[in-house]
């Protein structure tokens, strides 16, 4: 444990602080599926993102969408699932506002956020004046905003429909729509996505332990007792073969958020205080070589290998199987789909199905992420107590578009930012509504399954931890993903894994 005292915390920029990231009551999330987690491996970009696009997101004319007065059409690039649902989707548009004169022609790209990011990448490159409306994963948003590739819509929308994204709006979401030197609003929140550990509350209950009783859905458990409370349960029940499953494959998951998640519930960080988490690149602490990292790896490897393993940390038991180091969102969850596991880390759209009254019902148990140290036993700013790894999307403007479409596609988004298609697409789709107070709404609690969990779901939206997206981030994801997977599967020490990963990123961050 980290002594606070020893760290100037009055010199702490707190400008992304996820304590700050909620500015009204509550937060929470459910899924649209795996892709608020995963990210391209290829930014696509020129490292530094100094505008290699032909548009030119700082296009800052002023937009009015009350102006489209002929009847226009403007398309919408966005995914299978919302084009699947195009009748509901417009119909709720209209309700919301969207005026008869205009049309939208929705394109139902792949549900696999990197194939997304590439097809944009192209068109924008290209200067293609459709789709004049993108839905931007808030992973890679960034990146395109640096690039000057999406509309300053900071500077372009009315300011009334500005403040209120700044004002009434998840705040973590809204970091990852603005231009991390400028500040400027590139896009506009659709959704957030949290994470959660879910598990078997008939299994654990019939194990002695009081879930009501002691608030597991809102107060968040220390992982050392989660650990012996999931190790009990097993011994109890031989038909458990597996007690946690998480997601810890090399790939972009397990940088963006399950190490993410496990860090920062330690203390740890990769770059210092979270007001580092967006640059400047170059000009930010490497701080995974530390041991509230190295803490946080060491306790992993107990979960997987047991006190056998020589870096094993002390108070821990096995209470994972290996095939963690394989797996990603589906597999991890398909033996707690079949009852051979007691907790599960996941999206939202584990609980949605696994709620469901045909799973396991009420019988579902859905709780914050555990933690190690409190906040204020953190070294640094952002770091401490239940994390949950951000995911989710936005919608962007094509600024290579006419002024006339944009015009349409301003009224469009002055429709998708209204109260009442928020929480139409929360019981479409299950898209969060992006301004937590929606989430304490009647409406919200009557959504069929996910509606029992909002406490929860809450709770990770106000612990919410965004991924360090900058223009060399999948350089660094990569990079991370590699050596935690080899440190995790006991191919290297937790200090040689992370003294290497230490040089690569600053490696990478001095080349940028």
């Amino acid at each position: 444990m980290v002594d606070a005292d020893s760290h100037d915390k009055s010199k702490r920029r707190s400008s992304v602080s996820r304590r700050r990231f909620v500015q009204a009551a509550g937060a929470s999330g459910v899924a649209m599926g795996l892709a608020g987690c995963i990210q391209s491996q290829d930014d696509g970009g020129n490292g530094n993102g100094n505008g290699n696009g032909s548009g030119g997101g700082g296009n800052s004319e002023q937009l009015d969408p009350g102006s489209v007065n002929n009847d226009v059409t403007i398309q919408w690039a966005a995914d299978s699932r919302v084009a699947d649902n195009s009748d509901r989707i417009i119909e709720a548009l209209r309700s919301a506002g969207m005026p008869d004169n205009i049309s939208i022609d929705i394109l139902g790209g792949s549900q696999v956020t990197d194939d997304r990011e590439n097809q944009y990448q192209t068109w924008l490159n290209s200067g293609q004046e459709e789709p004049t409306l993108l839905m931007t994963d808030s992973g890679w948003t960034i990146p395109f905003i640096v690039r000057d590739q999406l509309q300053n819509l900071g500077q372009s929308l009315p300011s009334d429909m500005v403040s209120t994204v700044n004002n009434n709006y998840f705040q973590a979401s809204v970091e990852t729509a603005k231009h991390p030197d400028s500040g400027d609003l590139y896009a506009i929140p659709l959704f957030p996505d949290f994470p959660t550990v879910q598990y078997r509350k008939d299994l654990v209950t019939q194990a002695g332990y009081d879930p009501e009783g002691n608030n597991w859905a809102t107060e968040s458990m220390t992982w050392k007792d989660f650990n012996s409370m999931i190790a009990d349960v097993v011994q109890q029940n031989d038909d458990v073969q597996m007690g946690f499953n998480f997601q810890a494959a090399s790939y972009e998951g397990l940088s963006c958020c399950d190490f993410n998640e496990f860090i920062t519930g330690w203390g740890g960080a990769y770059f210092g205080d979270h007001s580092n988490l967006f640059g400047p690149v170059g000009d930010r602490p490497i701080t995974v070589n530390e041991e509230p990292v190295l803490q946080s790896i060491r306790m992993i490897r107990t979960f997987i290998h047991g006190q056998n393993d020589e870096h094993s940390l002390d108070g821990y038991q096995r209470i994972s199987p290996e095939a963690v180091l394989q797996w990603q969102e589906d597999p991890s969850k398909a033996p707690f789909d079949n009852g051979n596991a007691v907790a599960l880390r996941n999206w939202p759209y584990s609980i949605v199905e696994n709620g469901a009254e045909e799973n396991y019902g009420e019988d579902l148990g859905v709780m914050p992420i555990p933690y190690a140290v409190t906040p204020d036993e953190a070294e640094y700013e952002g770091a401490g107590g239940p994390s949950a790894a951000l995911g989710g999307w936005h919608i962007s403007m094509n600024p290579n578009s006419s002024t006339e479409k944009k015009n349409a596609a301003a009224a469009v988004i002055q429709a998708m930012m209204t109260d009442d298609f928020n929480l139409a697409m929360f019981e479409i789709l299950g898209w969060i509504p992006p301004k937590p107070e929606l989430l304490n709404s009647d409406r919200a609690s009557n959504v069929p399954v996910i509606g029992r969990y909002l406490d929860s779901l809450k709770v990770a939206g106000e612990n919410a931890v965004p991924r360090p997206v900058t223009a060399v981030w999948s350089q660094q994801s990569d990079q991370i993903a590699q050596e935690v997977n080899a440190t995790y599967s006991q191919g290297k020490s937790p200090e040689d894994a992370m003294s290497s990963l230490q040089s690569t990123l600053e490696q990478i961050e001095q080349n940028a």
